[in-house]
C-alpha cells in the first residue's frame, strides 16, 4: 500500500499500460511504477460541478491522464442529481450533504402555491396553501419517483419563485446580473408522525434527523426538512469492454470510474454492486487471462517511455507553480461548477451548451494564465494538488458539454429541454441515439473524436417511461 500518492501519469508502451507516475502528497516526490497491467478504480468526477455530496478531494486525473493516452471516454454527460440533499446556504460554501433516499419513504414534500407564503415559517402555512408537487404531478408514485425525475421537478417550482430557505445569490452568466432565489423545497414528517408516532420515526430516521439538526441547526421532528437536488454520481466514465479493459491494452478500469453498468440513470446499489461485481468476480479472472498470454518484456526505469512519462509530471507542475498568477485555483473550480450547474445540469438546452462550451474555453485559458499556485513542489501543497485537478475538470467540463450538445434527446439524468412531451417529460429518440457515445481525445487544441457503440436489445422492448 502506498497512500498519500496521486496517480499523475500512465505509462504506455508499444501501445499497452505498464505503469503509472505518481506524486508523494507528502513530499512531493515523482516516482514511477512499472507494471505488467494497470487498474484504476479511482471514483467519479462529480466534483467538476465544484459543489457536490462527493468527498473533497474526489477527482478525474486519473482517468482523464489516461483518456489522454487513448482511453475512450464513455457518456460523460450522463450525471446523476440527487434530490435529497441539504440545500446551498451560501457562497462560501465547500460541500453539500447527501440525506438518505430513504427519507421520501415517508416524508412528503411541498412547496407553497403562493410565492408569498414562501419567507413564512412552514408552520404557518394552511394545508391548502401547500403544493405536494409530486403527489400532485405524478399521483401513482407520488414522492417516491427516480431521481432524476424528482430532481428536476424541484428545480422547476424554485425557478418558479415557489423555493423555501434564505434567499441565495445567483449570478446569470450570460447577463452577468445578480439575482436572489430561493433554493429548497420542504420534506415533511408531520403526517408519517401523526400515522406512526415520534418513536418509529426516530427508530426509522433518527440518526439522518440528528445529522440534519446538527447542520442546519433545525429541529425536523418540529418542522420540516428543506432540501434541494445535488450532483450524486457520475454514470459516465472510462469506456471498458466486458473484461473491464479499456480501450489500452492492459489498462482495466473498475467502479463508478467506469462508464458500465448504468446508463443514463444509476442503477441502485451500484457502489456494492460495482464493488463486487468489479472487483471480486471480473477483474480477478480477466487480469488473470491477459497475463496468460505471456511474459510481458521487463521495463526499467530509464525505458524512454518512463522518462518522458516522469518529464511531463514534472514539466506540468513545475508551469502551474510558475504562472504566479493572481486568481485561485478555488475561484476557477467555483466558476466552472457555476457553468457547468446551470448549463450542463439538470436541464440542458443548445444554445446554453454552445454557450458553456465557449465560456470553458476561455475560463481555461485564463486558468493556464493567471492561477495562483503558492508553495512548492517538494512539500505538502494542496494548493498544487487542487490546481492540476482543477486543469483537468476545465478539459473534462468540455467535453460533457459537446457530449450533452450532440445527444439531442432526453434519457434519464439527461434533460434536454428541446426534446421532452407535451407535459414535460423526457422524450427519447432511440431512432437516433441508441449508442453509447464513447470518445477519443483529439490532442490539445483538437476536437474530440466521437465513437458510437450500438445498444441492442432482445430480451427486452424499449419503452418511454411513465409515471403519472
Amino acid at each position: 500500500m502506498h497512500p498519500r500518492h496521486e496517480m499523475l501519469e500512465l505509462i504506455v508502451i508499444d501501445g499497452r499500460a505498464r505503469g503509472i507516475v505518481t506524486r508523494n502528497m507528502v513530499t512531493g516526490e515523482i516516482e514511477s511504477w512499472v507494471a505488467d497491467a494497470v487498474v484504476l478504480a479511482t471514483g467519479g468526477y462529480g466534483n467538476v460541478f465544484f459543489l457536490s455530496t462527493n468527498a473533497m478531494g474526489c477527482n478525474v486525473t486519473a482517468g482523464w491522464r489516461a483518456h489522454r493516452k487513448g482511453a475512450y471516454f464513455a457518456n460523460p454527460c450522463y450525471t446523476q442529481i440527487h434530490p435529497t440533499c441539504i440545500p446551498v446556504h451560501g457562497t462560501t460554501q465547500s460541500k453539500l450533504t447527501l440525506m438518505s433516499e430513504s427519507l421520501r419513504n415517508d416524508g412528503r414534500i411541498w412547496v407553497p402555491k403562493n410565492a408569498e407564503d414562501c419567507a413564512k415559517d412552514p408552520r404557518d402555512i394552511p394545508e391548502e396553501a401547500r403544493d405536494y408537487y409530486l403527489e400532485r404531478i405524478y399521483p401513482s408514485f407520488g414522492n417516491l419517483v427516480p431521481r432524476d425525475i424528482a430532481s428536476r421537478q424541484a428545480k422547476n417550482m424554485c425557478d418558479e419563485g415557489r423555493g423555501v430557505g434564505p434567499e441565495v445569490e445567483e449570478v446569470n452568466h450570460r447577463t452577468g446580473e445578480t439575482q436572489l432565489r430561493r433554493r429548497g423545497v420542504y420534506l415533511d414528517f408531520a403526517e408519517a408522525i401523526q400515522r406512526l408516532g415520534k418513536k418509529a420515526v426516530e427508530a426509522k430516521y433518527g440518526n439522518l434527523f440528528d445529522m440534519y439538526a446538527q447542520i442546519t441547526g433545525e429541529n425536523p421532528y418540529e418542522t420540516p426538512m428543506r432540501i434541494y437536488p445535488a450532483v450524486h454520481y457520475t454514470m459516465g466514465g472510462v469506456w471498458v469492454d466486458y473484461d473491464l479493459m479499456t480501450t489500452i491494452p492492459g489498462l482495466y478500469c473498475a467502479g463508478e470510474a467506469n462508464f458500465s453498468d448504468h446508463g443514463a440513470n444509476r442503477l441502485g446499489a451500484s457502489a456494492l454492486m460495482q464493488g463486487l461485481s468489479d472487483g471480486y468476480f471480473v477483474l480477478p479472472n480477466t487480469i488473470n487471462d491477459y497475463l496468460s498470454k505471456g511474459a510481458m518484456p521487463k521495463v526499467e526505469a530509464d525505458h524512454p517511455a518512463v522518462v518522458e512519462a516522469v518529464n511531463s509530471v514534472k514539466e506540468r507542475i513545475n508551469h502551474l507553480i510558475s504562472i504566479k498568477g493572481s486568481r485561485t485555483v478555488d475561484s476557477f473550480h467555483k466558476e466552472l461548477g457555476n457553468i457547468m450547474w446551470e448549463y450542463c445540469g439538470m436541464e440542458r438546452d443548445e444554445e446554453g451548451l454552445k454557450y458553456a462550451i465557449a465560456e470553458i474555453r476561455k475560463l481555461r485559458e485564463e486558468f493556464w494564465r493567471d492561477v495562483k499556485v503558492t508553495g512548492v513542489n517538494e512539500d505538502f501543497n494542496q494548493t498544487l494538488e487542487r490546481a492540476g485537478r482543477v486543469a483537468d475538470f476545465l478539459e473534462l467540463g468540455e467535453l460533457m458539454c459537446i457530449d450533452a450538445l450532440h445527444r439531442r434527446e432526453s434519457c434519464g439524468g439527461h434533460f434536454r429541454a428541446e426534446s421532452q412531451t407535451e407535459d414535460g417529460e423526457a422524450l427519447r429518440h432511440d431512432d437516433e441515439f441508441l449508442y453509447v457515445g464513447a470518445w477519443e481525445f483529439g490532442g490539445d487544441g483538437g476536437q474530440p473524436i466521437l465513437h458510437k457503440e450500438p445498444l441492442e436489445y432482445e430480451a427486452i422492448e424499449l419503452k418511454q417511461r411513465s409515471y403519472k
